[in-house]
């Protein structure tokens, strides 16, 4: 019961990390992007530190154990400042 419940909370986090960047949870499939089941066995079973980085709707994100985080390019080290 806790991988389900653990799997809801993973699905919950890249729901609503998407949304706060604006991407409305009925205008895109997140299994179109992603297993969401292969992704929740693949965090929770590591034995050490992974991230998972993948793209929806143009918008690069980052999970692992920690947490689901939108990729930002560091735009100090762009060329021509």
């Amino acid at each position: 019961m806790d991988s389900s419940d653990g799997s809801s909370d993973l699905l919950v986090e890249i729901i609503e990390t998407l949304e706060t960047c604006g991407l409305e949870d009925d205008s895109y499939q997140l299994h179109d992007y992603v297993d969401p089941d292969a992704l929740e066995q693949l965090i929770a079973s590591a034995d050490e530190n992974i991230a998972v980085q993948f793209t929806v709707e143009g918008i690069p994100l980052e999970v692992s154990p920690d947490g689901v985080n939108v990729i930002v390019e560091d735009e100090s080290q762009s060329v021509g400042e």
